[in-house]
């Protein structure tokens, strides 16, 4: 399944420092959704991190419940600005800033835009 990609940069709001930039590689979210036609009941759409903690140690410290699931309405998922990205400063996103793919809404705090989906 293949998305038109686009680049774009973002300001995010982050709860620790204030804002920062994403110039990204992305789809929009929407497309995806669309394709898999949630049904008239659908209220909300569910993402869930890889879990994984001999890749990512910090996974078995217990600060966290591991994976973490984060979610939206899907309005909110639907909206233009709800995007996938899949690239940064014109490279393939790297493990650090949540590579394969990570969620981006950019309206909502960063904790919202979850990571190695």
């Amino acid at each position: 399944m293949k998305f038109p990609q686009e680049e774009r940069i973002y300001r995010l709001r982050c709860v620790d420092d204030g804002r920062w930039s994403f110039p990204g590689l992305d789809f929009r979210w929407r497309l995806l959704l669309s394709r898999v036609e949630p049904t008239s009941q659908a209220k909300y759409v569910a993402f869930q991190t890889l879990y994984d903690p001999k890749r990512m140690p910090n996974q078995s410290t217990g600060v966290l419940d591991w994976p973490y699931v984060e979610g939206l309405r899907l309005d909110e998922a639907m909206h233009p600005l709800t995007i996938l990205a899949t690239g940064l400063y014109g490279e393939t996103l790297p493990p650090q800033d949540g590579a394969p793919i990570r969620l981006v809404v950019p309206w909502k705090y960063g904790y919202k835009s979850i990571s190695q989906l």
